[in-house]
């Protein structure tokens, strides 16, 4: 049965503080239960509000060496990102750029999308838009990254030294789940304390916050839902990374010309939905692999393969009134922005079974 995705006109955020904001130290962060909480509520009549500055709080080495890593666990743990990186690499030059990073979590006792959200938002990013999908029991919030001119980048770099990738963070709606798959979540929730206040950690050295799950709980979340049967084992890693097509430079700057290019030099990529994705307005065209898998020793014993990561393709269109820019001036501002819920539905499934076998035969 197709999954209904439901895209939430706009959502309003606020980011309460207690007291103002401090540099960033180590050392001296001062944390009260009502610093860096971002509570969401859904207003169809606004734009997205954020009371607080976002200009970045903390050292942009210090943000690109947190991202690195993440990237760094991501390739070791994905074959397929990494040789599909090298080759669009020697065949279009030191030229990739990041469209997004995407994370999933369990959206129950603080373990949701906030876990993640708020390392993000202390580096400048802004909450954007809400993305619901009722069929899969998920929802998802985007994030902008800080304005360039707070960084010293100024575009000038490629991959994680670039332009700073948008943050795309999913959650299972746990409550909505079979009352055996939330006692299994909520289980390793329990037993990971206040693991979710690592969680940019956790994703950056490729760790489980929780302890190691056993295959019957495993199989037991995977009956009813995919999504958590993968977030179990790869708790806050790097969902997937995303090339941003129309930053090439060559004749796969183009996501129809780079999914052929793919496919020719003999990846498969997800088929759900077609091979390529897109949105309404025509403007934002989406494609991914799918999933690579990985041996995982459960603590019952157990040794069976999972599915870990993949990596996406965008190409974002000019909006209309900027068509007739000169390539040179034309910039990312230019482009259509944010996520489609359509896309993003058939894009989730480049982790499911049935992707996984198609790869396989």
């Amino acid at each position: 049965m197709e999954s209904v995705a439901v895209r939430t006109p706009a959502s309003f955020l606020l980011l309460r503080r207690s007291s103002p904001a401090l540099p960033f130290s180590l050392n001296q962060r001062r944390r009260t239960s009502g610093v860096n909480r971002l509570s969401m509520a859904v207003r169809s009549d606004a734009a997205p509000v954020v009371t607080a500055d976002q200009s970045p709080k903390g050292s942009e080495s210090f943000f690109r060496t947190v991202i690195s890593n993440m990237e760094k666990v991501y390739l070791q743990r994905n074959p397929t990102a990494k040789a599909i990186l090298d080759l669009v690499q020697s065949h279009d030059g030191d030229n990739i750029c990041y469209d997004h990073f995407a994370f999933r979590t369990f959206g129950a006792d603080g373990y949701g999308i906030n876990s993640l959200a708020e390392f993000f938002m202390e580096f400048g990013y802004t909450p954007k838009e809400e993305l619901r999908f009722p069929a899969k029991k998920l929802k998802a919030l985007w994030f902008a990254p800080p304005h360039e001119s707070y960084f010293s980048n100024n575009n000038n770099g490629t991959g994680v030294n670039g332009p700073l990738p948008r943050i795309f963070i999913s959650e299972l709606l746990v409550d909505q789940l079979s009352p055996q798959s939330q006692e299994v979540i909520r289980k390793y929730i329990k037993a990971s304390g206040i693991g979710n206040k690592y969680a940019a950690l956790a994703s950056m050295c490729g760790g489980l916050t929780w302890a190691k799950p056993s295959f019957s709980d495993y199989k037991v979340l995977s009956r009813e839902s995919e999504y958590a049967a993968w977030t179990l084992v790869n708790g806050y890693a790097l969902n997937h990374l995303t090339i941003s097509a129309h930053m090439l430079k060559s004749d796969i700057r183009r996501i129809e010309t780079l999914n052929k290019f793919i496919e020719q030099n003999g990846f498969k990529l997800n088929s759900e939905g077609g091979i390529l994705k897109v949105s309404p307005d025509g403007l934002l065209q989406q494609s991914s692999t799918v999933a690579d898998s990985i041996s995982f020793d459960f603590l019952d014993g157990v040794k069976e393969t999972v599915p870990c990561s993949y990596i996406e393709f965008a190409e974002r269109l000019l909006l209309p009134q900027f068509e007739n820019l000169p390539d040179e001036e034309v910039k990312e501002i230019h482009r259509r922005d944010g996520f489609e819920v359509g896309n993003a539905d058939k894009i989730f499934e480049s982790t499911s079974k049935d992707q996984l076998t198609r790869k396989a035969a």
